[in-house]
């Protein structure tokens, strides 16, 4: 298959890419990595009248520390975050959910924007940044505008990105003293799609849970907390009995509607039981003052 006819930018510019896409608005989609947009493209499952390719726009390529965050530049590519020590020093969850994300070869080419801003259910990024409190930074023309991880994923395929914005930076708060990490899922190979994953977060102080975030992915159209599970959690001691208390609210409070091949309702049921028990107990153990 090839894609249907489009016409090519190439802006040179953060300010030349604003008015691209200014000027095109919704018959634009941005290319970064290509690795989701192109195969669709030559599926013609996405047929956008132009494509602006934004590989020269080096400002978008950065990982740094800001204060309390760490802030990831839209075109960083994969393994340039998969290699980096201050996202493992300053984001273990992250740096441990990209042991799961795709191939080397997708991870040379593809970006952490392109992934979140693609927004596939099945993807572990998304859950990260939602699990994290992650926020988005948009731009526009009209200015910049910060949304929330957890209200950026509207659904299948969709996000809060408006027409003629782009996905510019990611920023994710850096890990406290005290807070624990994990990330755990099932996919039919290392690198695939996972079939489902569930990643977590607690803080403790003296035994007892403080804050509990827990994220599925691979589950519903798109990644959300379970906020009833963290419930269960915070104020109590995180003994055997609590969290296989919370592991059972998981599964039996979350509906899942990501139904194929893989797996049924009962699978993923059994699967978010069991990773969301895993987890816990490991972001428990390798939570430290």
């Amino acid at each position: 298959m090839k894609p249907s006819a489009f016409h090519y930018e190439k802006p040179s510019s953060l300010d030349g890419l604003l008015d691209v896409m200014g000027k095109h608005g919704e018959a634009a989609r941005i290319l970064a990595g290509g690795q989701s947009l192109v195969p669709m493209m030559n599926f013609r499952l996405a047929t956008p009248e132009v494509l602006i390719d934004i590989n020269g726009l080096s400002e978008l390529d950065y990982i740094r520390q800001d204060g309390d965050s760490l802030s990831i530049g839209a075109l960083t590519r994969h393994n340039v975050i998969y290699d980096s020590p201050l996202v493992a020093e300053l984001s273990p969850l992250m740096a441990e959910a990209y042991k799961h994300v795709a191939h080397t070869t997708i991870r040379n080419r593809g970006t952490i924007g392109g992934n979140l801003s693609h927004a596939d259910p099945s993807s572990e990024l998304p859950a990260v940044c939602i699990c994290l409190e992650g926020h988005m930074i948009l731009r526009s023309k009209q200015g910049t505008r910060e949304v929330p991880a957890g209200e950026f994923f509207l659904g299948a395929l969709e996000t809060a990105i408006q027409p003629g914005e782009f996905l510019a930076e990611i920023k994710i708060p850096v890990r406290k003293p005290g807070v624990g990490s994990a990330f755990e899922e099932v996919s039919p190979r290392r690198g695939d799609f996972a079939t489902t994953a569930v990643a977590a977060t607690l803080q403790i102080d003296g035994g007892i849970c403080q804050t509990a975030r827990i994220a599925h992915a691979a589950v519903a159209d798109r990644p959300a907390r379970i906020e009833s599970a963290e419930a269960v959690l915070e104020g109590s001691a995180l003994d055997k009995a609590r969290i296989n208390q919370a592991a059972e609210i998981a599964a039996s409070e979350t509906e899942p509607s990501l139904i194929n091949y893989h797996g049924d309702a009962d699978y993923k049921r059994d699967l978010l039981r069991a990773l969301t028990k895993r987890a816990l107990q490991r972001a428990s153990e390798n939570s430290v003052n």
